[in-house]
């Protein structure tokens, strides 16, 4: 036996879609849509009408961010009234509005105009109200607040102007109360400014006296410091370039004259290491270039020769020529080397004068480059005074400027803030609008209604359409089943028969309604049970269902009904149909037909065969197996393999075996006959099983490997508005409940099966 769950036919997407979905639970509870509507309109409308006029008298001020100046542009204010760029402006005005909003000003306004001790005020009366009995002045601090909370700025946009306005009942006393805030909020906005500007000058003042007698001391001590170094006039850029000349030239002048010592001690050296023994080999520069030295060198010269002459001619060296030429070479020698001496001497000489001379050029520079650290020095300690005599002048004169400017700022009124618009007496009022709240009470209500109607549909868990079938079950629709009354003969609901009394339909309903389908063939639900009968035979055309259980989520969703309709449907197609009751806990099948309960299920389990418990139903092709007697252990029967036996044998000896179960949120004993059979049919109550029940029953068949050929909605009323807009050909009235015989092409007229209907 598969099984395989036929996949259900997807629902189409455009009946799920959102707003028609909204659409169809405002069309089923209009009447609580209407009436929330209703309700709100109402409650808006007394509301609105029962409300208290309320009066808002509008006055102007605006801002000047640069207040004129009477005294010119480069005559700066003491204290700024305005601001600079963009941004500084906006910090202004939001402070402007807090300051127009603060206790101060209302304070001021309260006590001015005695608003504490005005009962009409503080309990805002309107004119002719008379105030409460218990009526009680408050204090100054609960009037402000009154005050504050009554009034409104908002800045107008695009410009420097700010709407200043005020609620209140009477419109009168709002107005003159408003007039009064805004001309003390610009009173006090320039008293603010003119105490400010007097405590700046006052401050001054006294720092003008201090500075005065801080620059008369720093001028006597530049003065004392002149005197103590004497200076009568000074230039210390003329001294410092004379003291840098002077440097300059006794450095060019000490280096010459070093070089001169170098070169004349160089000289007196050479002088020293010069040989004078021998007057004709004397070969320094410095000797040669003497004309006297020369000169001796020459005499010597000459008395050497004649001696040598004289005694190369044969004189002998006593002879008293060669004796006197003898005594000149000695005077001669004597000469020269005195002359040499002398020489040498003056060379020396020449160094130590020279010598002398770089010292004391040393000695000047030295002191020159003292003279100009100590004018270094001069000058700092002069330019420091100087200095800080200098700024306290500045600042003096400064103070002096900005204190003569604020003495004539104190004169001047000049005020930033104005009032452009005085208030005037409001002739309407702002609240209550009545048009406006109306109409938007009006839209709430019907939001309002909208919403309930979903959500009272959405708190509405049970199984309603078809689409709920396939989409929340999961399973194949089969069909539906029209609603019949069991007890007064006719249709359940009293609207559902005075509505179907206008259209003029009639069914006749007899003692067992679960027979209508073989008692009235033409009817609507022999109709629809026809259509139930279609579906089963083309869902498996190859393999048709001969074993189908039938079941239900819960107790009382009519699967006696539907599992007799089916039965009666299948029997008027000319197939041998068994019913059996495998209800053993509260079996119907034997009282729907009549018969008693002596034999069935239970007592063919024990012993016996099918057919000694089958029973004629009095429908033609159509049979029974009642319940029997009602077992202790129903659940463990159906686990036997004499149950399977037995349905063996029913399957044998039958075209369609119908088998009724137990509800299966209650027991197991539908679980267990699913895994038996070919298919099973789950049966919901419309508008009363809920879909998590049927989700469960769904769940429960199929995790024990059952098989479900689809569902059945039963009791299914056309009227309600779920049908009435989306499911309309489902009660066409030339299909279903006409009272003309049908025409039969083979047998009765039960045997031509209807189309079945559109699935999802």
């Amino acid at each position: 036996m598969s099984t395989d769950n036929p996949k259900p036919t997807p629902p189409d997407p455009n009946r799920r879609d959102g707003n028609l979905m909204v659409l169809n639970m405002v069309r089923k509870y209009w009447a609580t849509s209407l009436a929330t509507l209703l309700t709100v309109v109402i409650g808006v409308t007394f509301y609105t009408l029962g409300s208290k006029r309320i009066y808002e008298p509008e006055t102007t001020i605006i801002f000047n961010p640069n207040p004129p100046r009477p005294l010119g542009r480069r005559v700066e204010q003491v204290v700024d009234m305005g601001s600079g760029n963009y941004w500084n402006n906006q910090e202004y005005y939001e402070t402007q509005y807090k300051v127009m909003k603060s206790m101060r000003v209302a304070f001021a306004v309260v006590r001015d105009l005695g608003l504490h001790n005005d009962l009409r005020f503080l309990y805002d009366l309107a004119p002719g109200d008379p105030p409460p009995a218990k009526a009680e002045k408050s204090s100054p601090e609960e009037a402000a607040r009154a005050l504050r909370n009554r009034l409104t700025i908002r800045a107008v946009k695009d410009s420097r102007l700010a709407s200043v306005r005020l609620r209140g009942a009477d419109p009168q006393r709002t107005t003159r109360i408003l007039g009064a805030l805004v001309d003390t909020y610009v009173e006090q906005n320039l008293t603010q400014n003119l105490d400010s500007t007097n405590a700046a000058s006052d401050w001054l003042r006294q720092q003008l006296d201090g500075l005065k007698t801080d620059l008369e001391s720093s001028e006597m001590a530049l003065h004392r410091y002149k005197k103590s170094k004497d200076i009568l006039s000074i230039a210390f850029d003329d001294q410092s370039n004379m003291l840098r000349e002077q440097i300059k030239f006794l450095n060019a002048e000490l280096t010459r004259v070093r070089a001169d010592l170098h070169r004349a001690a160089a000289k007196h050296s050479e002088l020293r290491r010069a040989q004078t023994s021998d007057p004709t080999r004397i070969t320094a520069r410095e000797l040669l270039d003497s004309g006297l030295l020369n000169s001796l060198r020459q005499t010597y010269e000459q008395a050497v020769r004649e001696r040598n002459g004289l005694m190369g001619g044969g004189k002998g060296i006593k002879h008293p020529d060669v004796v006197a030429a003898s005594r000149r070479i000695r005077r001669a020698q004597k000469a020269v080397l005195q002359e040499t001496k002398n020489i040498q001497a003056a060379a020396g000489r020449e160094v130590r004068v020279v010598s002398r001379h770089a010292a004391g050029l040393a000695g000047m520079l030295k002191k020159a480059k003292l003279s100009a650290h100590d004018l270094n020095l001069l000058e700092i300690e002069y330019k420091r005074l100087r200095r800080s005599k200098d700024n306290t002048e500045k600042l003096y004169s400064l103070v002096l400027e900005r204190s003569k400017e604020s003495d004539l700022a104190r004169l001047l009124r000049v005020n930033n803030v104005r009032v452009l618009d005085r208030p005037l007496v409001p002739k309407h009022a702002v609240h209550p609008r009545v048009p406006l709240n109306i109409a938007a009470g009006l839209f709430a209500g019907l939001l309002l209604g909208i919403a309930s109607a979903f959500l009272r549909g959405l708190l509405d868990r049970t199984l309603k359409v078809p689409d709920d079938i396939e989409t929340d079950l999961n399973v194949t629709f089969l069909g539906i089943l029209p609603q019949f009354d069991r007890e007064a003969k006719g249709v359940a609901d009293p609207a559902m028969k005075k509505r179907r009394r206008k259209r003029g339909r009639r069914i006749e309903i007899t003692e067992k309604p679960e027979l209508i389908v073989h008692e009235q063939p033409t009817s609507s639900i022999a109709e629809a049970a026809r259509a139930i009968r279609t579906n089963l035979i083309f869902m498996r055309p190859d393999q048709p269902y001969e074993t189908l259980l039938v079941t239900s989520p819960g107790p009382v969703e009519g699967k006696t009904t539907v599992a007799t309709s089916i039965a009666i449907a299948m029997a008027q197609a000319g197939q041998r149909v068994l019913l059996m009751d495998c209800d053993l806990r509260r079996p119907r099948v034997h009282r729907v037909f009549g018969l008693g309960s002596e034999t069935g299920i239970t007592t063919a389990l024990l012993s016996g065969k099918i057919a000694d418990v089958v029973r004629d139903s009095g429908v033609p092709n159509m049979s029974i197996v009642p319940c029997g007697p009602v077992p202790p252990n129903p659940a463990e029967l159906f686990h036997s393999d004499r149950f399977r036996e037995l349905l063996a044998e029913a399957r044998h000896e039958f075209d369609r075996v119908i088998i009724d179960s137990p509800p299966i949120a209650a027991v197991t004993d539908a679980t267990i006959l699913s895994t038996l059979v070919d298919g099973t049919v789950i049966v919901a109550r419309a508008f009363e099983t809920r879909k998590e029940l049927a989700r469960h029953a769904v769940r429960s068949i199929r995790d024990v490997g059952g098989h479900i050929a689809g569902a059945v909605l039963n009791a299914v009323d056309f009227a309600r508005a779920e049908y009435k807009y989306s499911y309309y050909y489902y009660r066409r009235d030339d299909y279903y409940g006409s009272d003309a015989p049908r025409q039969s092409l083979a047998g009765p007229p039960s045997a031509r099966d209807p189309q079945p209907p559109a699935t999802h």
